[in-house]
């Protein structure tokens, strides 16, 4: 294909020459070539192809014919939870990969203890140099069934990510579930390259775990990797903050940004249920971090916001005086697009909210408390939502992104760098 046709302005040189002619001066011709030559520079390739010769293709057949794990691999095993986790509210609980022990705190539901057992938030970092990675599970008493709006891979499924050259972490390979069977055994990822790989492995946001055991090639070393995030940043809120409706166990915003910014977050969603309820502020109170970041206003109506806020914020002021308490915003919701009354609905959410911390952030005593903004829209576009609630990954992308350099700007303030 010519020059003229693959940039698409062959009408355009046309147009332009019969104006010449029908115009008959020579100054306008030139004058037609000068935009035309423009159009041309300007113009994008509607094609980027290049040629590859024989050689080319016998190279990558060769690396088809030989795979770096073999169909008859054969793995050794370990336990994560020896290896080392990460994002625990409370490292005393009976079963390592339950968040925090939920017998300590009286008041709390049947659905709200099955969600803190569920290991949302909890994760694993280790290096290894085996050229595949699988996991081997055991489901606890508590096995969901995965949400209409959740895939599987999020709800029962583990999510990999492997570092790569530029010090970031990559995505690399997800495996899980939909049935109930008490056990699953599935690979992450194989025929990966020789050396050695730092990783990072999330666990299920809504199934108890009994047993994760990590399998690498027979022969290959496993070993936990200390370094990657610092401090230790406790997020606390409703099935935003836990993943809902996100595609695999890593994608929801909290540890979307635990990813982008090197601190270790602690993960504390609890589905439909993070109303400020007394006992969750003590969780919160237990809770050692550096910082707290909340999605308090999700789930309450604007009354119950009204009336449990400040004690709530009360409490964990006395048990961490000088830690900075950062409270967001809730986001806009799709549903009330069109619905009047949960457009009034989440308003009222919104207003008060806004209002409470209107005349509370003008007393010293809540000096370390801060009110920030959300997005989980990309420029009015509307287009991130899965049921009209819950953002999808991109979604939960852009709510990340929106609250990221107000977090890092206050986390600063604070020496939490």
């Amino acid at each position: 294909m010519n020059v003229w046709a693959r940039l698409g302005i062959f009408p355009l040189f046309c147009y332009l020459c019969v104006i010449t002619i029908i115009n008959g001066t020579m100054k306008r011709f030139f004058f037609a070539i000068a935009v035309l030559a423009v159009a041309v520079s300007c113009s994008p390739k509607l094609y980027n192809t290049r040629s590859f010769d024989d050689a080319h293709f016998a190279a990558l057949q060769e690396v088809i014919d030989n795979p770096s794990t073999p169909k008859d691999v054969a793995y050794s095993y370990t336990e994560a939870a020896d290896l080392g986790l990460l994002g625990k509210v409370s490292n005393l609980t009976a079963n390592p990969y339950h968040r925090f022990d939920t017998t300590a705190y009286k008041g709390m539901t049947k659905g709200e203890r099955n969600q803190a057992v569920s290991p949302a938030g909890i994760s694993v970092a280790f290096s290894t140099n085996s050229n595949s990675i699988s996991i081997k599970a055991e489901w606890g008493d508590y096995v969901s069934s995965p949400a209409r709006n959740t895939m599987a891979l999020s709800y029962r499924g583990f999510d990999l990510y492997i570092k790569g050259k530029d010090g970031k972490w990559l995505w690399a390979g997800t495996t899980g579930t939909a049935s109930g069977k008490p056990e699953f055994e599935g690979v992450l990822v194989k025929n990966l390259p020789e050396g050695v790989k730092e990783c990072l492995l999330y666990l299920p946001i809504y199934t108890e775990v009994k047993s994760c055991k990590i399998g690498v090639t027979v022969g290959s070393y496993i070993k936990k990797l200390d370094g990657q995030f610092r401090h230790k940043i406790l997020f606390h809120g409703s099935s935003f903050t836990h993943g809902i409706s996100t595609s695999r166990a890593g994608m929801s915003y909290p540890m979307q940004f635990m990813r982008a910014n090197g601190f270790e977050v602690l993960g504390f969603g609890m589905s439909g249920n993070c109303k400020m309820q007394p006992y969750f502020a003590d969780v919160v109170a237990d809770t050692e971090a550096d910082a707290y970041v909340f999605d308090a206003f999700s789930n309450p109506g604007y009354k119950m916001i009204r009336e449990r806020l400040q004690p709530f914020i009360d409490k964990i002021i006395a048990a961490h005086p000088g830690k900075p308490l950062i409270f967001q915003q809730t986001i806009y919701r799709e549903k009330r697009n069109f619905d009047a009354v949960e457009n009034a609905k989440e308003q009222a959410k919104q207003d008060m909210a806004s209002t409470l911390f209107n005349d509370l952030l003008k007393d010293p005593k809540y000096k370390d408390v801060y009110f920030i903004q959300t997005s989980a829209d990309d420029s009015g576009r509307h287009e991130y939502s899965v049921d009209g609630t819950h953002p999808d990954d991109h979604g939960y992308y852009m709510w990340y992104k929106s609250i990221e350099k107000p977090i890092l700007k206050i986390l600063a303030k604070y020496g939490i760098k």
